[in-house]
């Protein structure tokens, strides 16, 4: 059971807060946004970091995996994210091929994110193999968050969606990876789907802070998907998943509702009408 204080700030967070964070044992907050609405809403509930994940490409645009998002894409959501938002950090994903090829094309592509949508961070996934574009974009001022253990833009490669790093080899690569990302010099890494155990051991033995998704309790912070927190994705139930409102029934009652009294000719009424 984590002892770690939950955040009352009211300041900007920068990547410099969340390190300073995890240095006081304070846990941090994260969840995904991908339009102006939403990214208001978590920001005036306090919320210390938006991710404005290529899980829009699942959540928004109904695809079956990460893969088919653009830099376009991405550039569009984030740019929606950071006009709703005064307080929080906000981290747009680089999306599939848009860091891979070369550390000069992902430069270009951070640059685009920071400069075009206005994010404060990037995030990359990967470990060792893309360590030296992670230094690139770092040296030039632009801060990156890393991501490890089941990597989704990677789908096609793991082909399941399983825990990863269960076997000791794994294990220690992981840990390898996530070093040497801090060498590389990320301020943060999100640890998805890994074991408990492991995830503690990372977070023990990095001075950067590790947000977990499916990874236990004793990582620095949590991030899930907004609209699988709030009950809006009806069908996807993963073991670490806990949702706190189920809006999918809240939001059908009520548009069956709206449909009910346009039919009987309740809508509008006197009061809603222009005279």
């Amino acid at each position: 059971m984590s002892t770690k204080k939950r955040s009352d700030r009211t300041d900007k967070v920068t990547t410099q807060t969340v390190v300073e964070m995890k240095q006081k044992g304070e846990n941090i907050s994260m969840l995904t946004a991908y339009d102006y609405t939403m990214a208001g809403i978590l920001d005036e509930a306090g919320i210390d970091v938006i991710l404005v994940g290529d899980s829009a490409s699942n959540v928004m645009a109904g695809f079956d995996t990460t893969v088919p998002m653009t830099l376009e894409h991405m550039i569009y959501h984030t740019s929606c994210v950071v006009r709703g938002v005064s307080r929080a950090l906000v981290i747009a994903d680089l999306p599939f091929m848009s860091y891979q090829v070369t550390a000069k094309e992902a430069l270009i592509s951070a640059g685009r994110m920071m400069k075009e949508a206005g994010a404060h961070a990037v995030k990359l996934e990967g470990g060792k193999v893309i360590s030296k574009t992670v230094k690139k974009i770092v040296d030039a001022g632009i801060p990156v968050m890393g991501h490890l253990g089941l990597t989704p833009q990677s789908i096609y490669k793991f082909g399941t969606y399983k825990v990863r790093a269960k076997e000791e080899e794994e294990a220690e690569q992981l840990l390898l990876d996530a070093k040497k990302l801090e060498k590389a010099g990320v301020f943060s890494i999100v640890l998805e789907k890994i074991p408990s155990p492991l995830a503690k051991r990372v977070t023990a033995e990095l001075s950067i802070p590790t947000i977990g998704i499916g990874a236990g309790a004793h990582c620095d912070g949590q991030v899930l998907v907004t609209h699988d927190m709030l009950g809006l994705n009806k069908d996807f139930s993963p073991r670490f998943l806990r949702r706190y409102a189920d809006l999918h029934t809240e939001m059908s009652d009520a548009v069956h509702q709206y449909i009910g009294d346009v039919k009987k000719g309740d809508f509008p009424n006197e009061q809603e009408q222009y005279n």
